[in-house]
């Protein structure tokens, strides 16, 4: 069975860091690129940032460039998002995504 499992998320302090992983299984993570999606209460799953088959490439919304890292270990089959100084605003469900699949999501809670 192909999946991706993300895991890493948790309550971190205003100004905090975070680091979410998601590992896949089942098919070929370095053929695909990658990408990382969230959704807060009542609002839309929006894009985080993506990254290329090879990690050459990488793009991110303007909300969170500059603070969020993507990267990717193929030998691994892990896919990274480093999140740094978060801030209310980034609490949500982060979700990661390759080729068709994509993972249960992991909860980001940012608060005092």
């Amino acid at each position: 069975q192909s999946k991706l499992e993300e895991s890493g998320g948790g309550l971190v302090q205003p100004g905090g860091s975070l680091t979410l992983s998601c590992e896949a299984s089942g098919f070929t993570l370095e053929y695909y690129a990658i990408g990382w999606f969230r959704q807060a209460p009542g609002k839309k799953r929006e894009g985080v940032g993506c990254l290329s088959t090879n990690g050459g490439t990488t793009m991110y919304a303007d909300s969170v460039k500059g603070r969020f890292t993507i990267s990717r270990d193929n030998a691994k089959s892990m896919v990274y998002l480093d999140m740094n100084n978060l801030t209310a605003s980034d609490a949500a469900v982060y979700y990661c995504n390759s080729h068709v699949y994509w993972g249960q999501g992991t909860q980001v809670t940012v608060s005092s």
